[in-house]
């Protein structure tokens, strides 16, 4: 049986129910795939929806101040991906391109969510590969977690001729669910019997990140949460006071350079 009969029979019993797998929409597929770059998908759930009621449609975005943006994407954290949606937006009111060279043109978007984007809101039969993909196919089909590049090759080598869209659904689930990075539940898993590695867990260790608590980036979302008030705008001081961090005026500054912040005077705020 090819893999991926032994995966779609697998994916139509036990799938993920996500919601933006129920629309073809390629405006709330977007908004979906940029969240999820670098987002739990618990967390990204309840955020989809409260994101697309308030901006239903490309146009409403488009019509947003960036302010609005930003406010309604909180908590997701890595903000330059609201900006980037809002640049998208403002660049294509009238919807989004249908090509995956066209779509990784789009500001934050790369090829992965280009791909992305192209098979589950157009149906094309693309490869592509997310960390998911790369260690369930690098594990199944090699033995071991597979290079981005490999896991492209393999990923094209089985997709099927039809349903790519649930092909890719079902291998980030078994990713999800079964073959986690550092403790994969192999006993449990639909593709034990032929997988390659069979158990024999991680076969690369992550890089170390800089912690959370103490990163740039936690500085960042700080002082645009403290902006998130309506009408509310702090100068350098005011926000160093605020979150208590010394990093708050360079930061601020750095915000301001990306687009996320402008500056009145002394004083900054949301666009």
């Amino acid at each position: 049986m090819r893999l991926s009969t032994r995966l779609l029979r697998w994916y139509s019993r036990s799938g993920r129910a996500l919601p933006w797998r129920e629309t073809r929409d390629p405006y709330a597929i977007l908004v979906s795939e940029v969240m999820l770059q670098q987002t739990q998908v618990s967390r990204v759930i309840p955020a989809y929806g409260r994101f697309l009621r308030k901006f239903p449609t490309l146009a409403a975005l488009t019509r947003a101040p960036l302010g609005d943006v930003l406010r309604a994407w909180s908590g997701l954290g890595y903000n330059r991906r609201a900006r980037d949606l809002h640049r998208i937006a403002r660049a294509n009111p009238l919807g989004l391109p249908r090509s995956v060279s066209h779509l990784d043109s789009l500001p934050g978007v790369g090829a992965y969510t280009a791909a992305a984007v192209a098979c589950f809101a157009y149906g094309e039969r693309v490869a592509f590969a997310d960390t998911n993909i790369r260690r369930v196919l690098g594990r199944v089909l090699l033995g071991r977690v597979a290079t981005a590049a490999e896991a492209v090759s393999l990923d094209e080598a089985e997709l099927p001729r039809e349903a790519a869209d649930r092909w890719h659904h079902a291998v980030m689930d078994i990713g999800a669910r079964y073959c986690a990075a550092r403790d994969p539940h192999c006993r449990e898993c639909p593709l034990l019997s032929v997988c390659r590695a069979k158990g024999a867990g991680p076969a690369v260790v992550g890089r170390r990140q800089t912690a959370y608590r103490t990163s740039d980036r936690r500085v960042r979302g700080r002082i645009v949460a403290a902006l998130r008030g309506r009408g509310a705008s702090f100068s350098a001081r005011d926000l160093t006071r605020r979150i208590a961090d010394d990093r708050a005026p360079a930061l601020a500054e750095r915000l301001r350079a990306e687009g996320l912040l402008v500056r009145a005077g002394r004083r900054y705020r949301l666009p």
